[in-house]
């Protein structure tokens, strides 16, 4: 590799692992995240870290957890760290599991439901944040809810019937049956942090990573249009309305550094092929050349999106691009990729970070101007950032030392 990419890379790391440690971390610990009457942990802060909202969002909990757990595992315990994580898992355990083993996705402040949603994207934070913090502390139980939990995941995800919440379903299957991307992306994800906490499963989750990431390229792949589509029918046809042409630029960035993960793993270069196609396009369609930055949503044959906020800037889907174009660089060795973090990396802490209270903000108007000053919310909190800083970091070492590529997840 490239030996002033080398250097960048060494200096690069030690920005990463102090911006984490001393900037967006600090943030949390002194903000009002940790509920010490309830439990669990409050995301809605305002730039200050103040609360803004006393209800708790489920997925928070189990992405905390994640994120608490994960910086014990790089960086070593911190009484603070573990305090925070085991919060948020005895709040989760406590009051966020229904009685038919499905999850509320919002509480109130005390525990008590408020929402519950079809989909089971609540059940994916609490499988890895359980499965993270069981491995850390060698807590066999909480691995154990963690693998039942996702074992309930993927039979809903090869028969819908199978789902225990019964409720009128959001669209009639009959008339029109379709898949989402992102249900299989959040499984793949799940079933790699589980293989990697759970070893002597080892064999069992590859095969359903496999399984998994082979119906997203089978459904969702689209080279002959050059993208990932969101929504498709069952079988993987095209559907010419809105929300068949969505493209979601984030999602694909994200989708696309879990398959390389999954490619380095498996030694599958056909899949790591496929990955970087995916980074490509969602890059080359997302990009916005005007004003910088990465687009919310993009329609596949550029007509109007229905989505009002798709010309946003997102600080997740920027996340999910500086791990992606920075594994891609360290995978290739192509030097278009570190051209695509630098100049994502420049974008972002330029415009999302707020270099005065700490973290960043999350929603930003398409000129690059902030346009929600709230750090925190039901869907923002202590997870994409952190866990892109500390990817990031690992990936920098890497390259900076000339280490060969390891499975990030």
């Amino acid at each position: 590799m490239d030996r002033e990419i080398k250097e960048k890379a060494r200096v690069s790391a030690s920005f990463y692992r102090n911006h984490l440690l001393e900037d967006v971390m600090p943030f949390w610990m002194n903000s009002d995240l940790i509920d010490t009457e309830f439990g669990g942990l409050i995301t809605s802060v305002d730039r200050y870290g103040r609360k803004y909202n006393d209800d708790k969002s489920v997925w928070f909990q189990g992405r905390g957890l994640w994120t608490f757990s994960a910086l014990c595992r790089k960086y070593g315990i911190r009484d603070e760290w573990l305090s925070a994580a085991v919060n948020a898992k005895n709040f989760l355990e406590k009051y966020c599991v229904d009685s038919d083993d499905r999850m509320f996705f919002q509480v109130t402040i005390e525990g008590k439901p408020l929402r519950k949603r079809r989909y089971f994207y609540s059940e994916s934070f609490y499988v890895v944040g359980m499965a993270e913090y069981g491995a850390l502390t060698s807590d066999k139980d909480a691995l154990e809810k963690a693998e039942k939990a996702f074992d309930m995941m993927l039979s809903i995800w090869r028969d819908p019937g199978s789902d225990p919440f019964r409720i009128t379903p959001k669209s009639f299957a009959q008339t029109r049956s379709e898949r989402t991307a992102a249900v299989p992306m959040v499984l793949v994800s799940c079933a790699q942090i589980l293989r990697r906490c759970d070893p002597m499963r080892e064999e069992y989750y590859s095969r359903i990573v496999r399984e998994v990431a082979d119906s997203i390229i089978r459904y969702h792949y689209k080279p002959e249009m050059k993208c990932v589509l969101e929504n498709v029918l069952s079988d993987g046809t095209y559907i010419s309305n809105p929300s068949g042409r969505t493209i979601n630029p984030g999602h694909s960035c994200e989708n696309a550094w879990f398959l390389m993960s999954e490619a380095v793993y498996s030694s599958d270069d056909d899949l790591l092929a496929k990955a970087l196609n995916i980074l490509n396009w969602s890059l080359e369609k997302g990009w916005d050349e005007e004003h910088g930055g990465i687009l919310y949503f993009v329609d596949a044959e550029n007509r109007p999106c229905e989505q009002l906020e798709w010309d946003m800037k997102l600080w997740w889907v920027h996340n999910e691009a500086l791990i992606a174009t920075l594994y891609a660089y360290q995978l290739t060795g192509n030097t278009k990729y570190w051209e695509w973090f630098e100049k994502i990396h420049a974008y972002t802490f330029a415009h999302f970070h707020d270099k005065e209270n700490g973290e960043w903000y999350g929603y930003l108007h398409r000129d690059g101007t902030v346009s929600h000053t709230q750090k925190g919310s039901m869907w923002k909190g202590p997870y994409h950032l952190p866990r892109c800083l500390m990817i990031c970091e690992e990936i920098l070492d890497r390259i900076a030392s000339g280490e060969a590529p390891k499975s990030v997840l």
